[in-house]
């Protein structure tokens, strides 16, 4: 099935959104998973087709259920939220690719590292007034100086899962 996406103005449902990641630790025996509660993006689709917009992340909102790990993760071994409150995704473009498949390109920035991304999301549940982009990609957390790996406990890639819930703003 192929939804077509309203030109215009989008704003990001922070209730209706998710964000989350997930990354095996201990050598592989422990999967951490956590939540980000600070949500916020806005994106517009051009007559063209074309779009843009931004995604944010409020760093000191991570949520993995466990108090401790929480605030190392706020830390300068990791997202260093007091120098870097936000982690952002710089939308460059998006194109449909097949179906409800979205290519979507832009700079990831983490601790204040920019980085090129391109993900695949499925464009589900669209609407003229709401639609949802859902998508599951791996960050190398190493890239954006996030080295911290104490006994060798935390190698590998983070999984980063989003479920993101637009509607349609003001014309």
């Amino acid at each position: 099935m192929t939804v077509t996406v309203e030109t215009g103005l989008w704003q990001l449902d922070p209730a209706a959104s998710t964000v989350g990641l997930r990354h095996r630790t201990f050598w592989g025996l422990v999967t951490v998973k956590g939540t980000f509660t600070g949500v916020a993006g806005s994106g517009e689709v051009r007559p063209d087709g074309s779009a843009a917009g931004t995604v944010t992340l409020d760093a000191a909102s991570l949520d993995t259920k466990n108090a401790k790990r929480d605030t190392h993760l706020r830390s300068a071994d990791f997202f260093d939220a007091d120098n870097h409150p936000e982690v952002t995704f710089a939308v460059s473009g998006a194109e449909r690719v097949d179906g409800d498949q979205v290519r979507v390109t832009g700079q990831l920035t983490v601790r204040g590292v920019s980085r090129p991304l391109s993900v695949t999301a499925r464009l589900t549940d669209a609407t003229d007034a709401a639609l949802t982009l859902e998508t599951e990609f791996t960050v190398d957390r190493e890239q954006f100086g996030m080295g911290w790996n104490q006994l060798g406990m935390m190698g590998g890639l983070t999984t980063v899962t989003a479920a993101l819930r637009f509607t349609r703003g003001p014309a």
